[in-house]
């Protein structure tokens, strides 16, 4: 099979195998990872996804050169038929994970920018090689790249087409870690089993507050940050997370929402809390909040 899918636990695994052409994607590989996105994406039980390449020489190189298909359409009516093909699959809030062995070009190195975490062995090399084939990164690798590491980088690499290895790749953040290649695999999944043992609702509010307040003022960000926490204030979890550091045991998260508030037994209304906005006891807006 052209790419590889296996739960185990909260986790998800994925796997890219075409080793023989460098797990390029082809319209199989494609098709393929588009139902994979949409099982990670709608299994309640998946916290995190894990994605790889067969093999040590590539984690992806992109489009199968060798396969392409006709092109039925002008470019013009393939991109708003096609919007962003595959990365707009990868939008989803649950965290993903590049374990980048060798080649990460084109393509595929656009794949491993719309992941959250990327760690990569030894002999991982980066590039976006389009501008010395008279062509774009067509995976929004133009825009991704910019935003993962310092511009000045982004834009030698996105002009000049040249590879950088792992070591640089570390040195620009590009990537968290660099290990041997057979200490790869190991370490992500020690990273995905730690991110499903925590809250799930508190892992994608995490990355949602961070994907989508990069690219708006600080002040905006901050706002939207507190109403995520406030969405989460009442959850289940929460309290768990809380109830378990107290017991000083291991927290059972469900990803519950909200939990039931209890009305009081003379039918008459809860009384309102004003604490968080200090309406009622004249402190500033904060000064009675306990976070956590």
């Amino acid at each position: 099979m052209a790419v590889e899918f296996t739960k185990e636990g909260h986790v998800a695994y994925i796997k890219m195998n075409r080793p023989e052409a460098m797990n390029s994607l082809d319209l199989e590989s494609v098709s393929r990872l588009k139902e994979i996105w949409v099982r990670v994406e709608t299994d309640d039980d998946i916290r995190v996804a894990v994605l790889t390449g067969a093999g040590e020489k590539a984690f992806c190189t992109g489009r199968d050169m060798k396969n392409l298909p006709p092109a039925d359409l002008p470019a013009i009516g393939e991109y708003f038929q096609e919007r962003i093909p595959l990365i707009d699959d990868m939008k989803i809030w649950k965290p993903i994970i590049a374990a980048i062995n060798g080649y990460a070009v084109g393509g595929g190195f656009e794949v491993a920018l719309a992941c959250d975490l990327r760690i990569a062995s030894e002999n991982a090399k980066f590039g976006l090689m389009e501008a010395a084939r008279g062509t774009l990164a067509g995976l929004n690798g133009t825009q991704n790249l910019p935003r993962a590491i310092p511009q000045a980088v982004a834009m030698k690499m996105l002009l000049t087409g040249e590879l950088i290895d792992a070591r640089e790749a570390h040195r620009v953040g590009l990537i968290s870690d660099v290990v041997k290649s057979e200490e790869l695999e190991p370490l992500a999944r020690r990273y995905a089993e730690k991110i499903a043992a925590n809250a799930p609702l508190s892992v994608k509010a995490a990355k949602l507050a961070a994907v989508l307040g990069k690219d708006i003022p600080l002040e905006h960000a901050t706002v939207f940050s507190n109403l995520i926490w406030g969405l989460l204030r009442d959850t289940h979890d929460r309290s768990e997370g809380f109830k378990a550091f107290v017991e000083k045991r291991p927290p059972r998260f469900k990803g519950r929402y909200k939990r039931s508030v209890r009305r009081p037994s003379s039918g008459k209304e809860p009384r309102r809390s004003h604490g968080r906005t200090g309406e009622r006891s004249g402190n500033r807006p904060g000064d009675n909040d306990r976070r956590g």
